[in-house]
């Protein structure tokens, strides 16, 4: 059983066994026949996978890592707002007419800033420091602006990345603020391809997550998930001919012995 399957089926049966329903109160999601969609949920979940060890992929239901390496690559490579600039359609929902999904994500990580070293992205300043300021404490990336909340089309839910070097080894922090444990749960490549341009090696991942929840409408899915029996942790691998950040393609990755469950069906998405 890969680690990534233990957390995902632990988390799952925790909330469903002590999570807290929201039916009492009204809410903004809505499913696409206008009804409410409802949540159950818990509070401050925090995960950590090493890296080193394995591929934090799910087997209980297959995933695609190419989609998820286009959609990373559209945010911290392109770092572009509008869903023209990305191969699948996961982001429709949010985008307007001309396809902008607003100051949101890749916008955020886009624009720039003023440093000592000069005028930078919070990209750039990462890889900057990653490999002239190794030992520094504020390497970080925030998505959250509230100056520029009223004009994004969805506020980040995952909107932090800290980046903190031991040895030769890059840990990270993802900050989470909401996570639909069946749609969003999944992997963090970005990781992996910062620390390969830096000369380092990935090493520890923590996901901290502030609400973890699953929607009603999801419940008899995810509880036909939890109940499958894993498969061991695929192989990934990284092209290792890839020294500049934004040489990166979704080509650039691959899994070797990926098995997995299918998900029979479309999974409704709450807007």
């Amino acid at each position: 059983m890969s680690r990534a399957d233990q957390i995902f089926i632990q988390n799952c049966r925790d909330i469903l066994a002590r999570g807290v329903w929201d039916t009492d109160r009204p809410v903004r999601p809505r499913w696409e026949d206008g009804t409410p969609a409802h949540t159950i949920k818990l509070f401050g979940v925090v995960n950590r996978y090493d890296l080193r060890e394995e591929f934090p992929i799910l087997t209980v239901r297959r995933q695609y890592l190419k989609s998820a390496v286009d959609e990373l690559l559209w945010i911290w490579q392109k770092k572009s707002n509008n869903i023209h600039d990305l191969n699948s359609h996961i982001w429709d929902a949010w985008a307007d007419e001309n396809g902008s999904i607003g100051k949101a994500y890749g916008y955020q990580l886009g624009v720039k800033h003023r440093y000592p070293q000069g005028e930078m992205d919070q990209v750039e300043k990462v890889l900057w420091d990653l490999k002239h300021d190794p030992g520094s404490r504020r390497i970080l990336t925030n998505l959250y602006n509230h100056h520029d909340l009223s004009e994004m089309a969805l506020y980040p839910c995952a909107y932090s990345m800290t980046f903190n070097v031991s040895g030769s080894t890059l840990n990270g922090i993802l900050n989470q603020r909401s996570q639909d444990m069946l749609t969003a749960n999944g992997w963090n490549v970005m990781q992996h391809m910062l620390a390969q341009v830096s000369g380092l090696e990935a090493g520890e991942l923590v996901h901290v997550i502030a609400d973890a929840h699953i929607y009603d409408r999801h419940v008899s899915v995810v509880e036909e998930l939890i109940a499958r029996e894993p498969y061991p942790a695929p192989r990934f691998t990284l092209d290792p001919a890839v020294t500049d950040f934004y040489a990166f393609t979704k080509d650039s990755v691959k899994l070797e012995g990926y098995q997995a469950h299918p998900l029979e069906g479309k999974i409704p998405v709450a807007v």
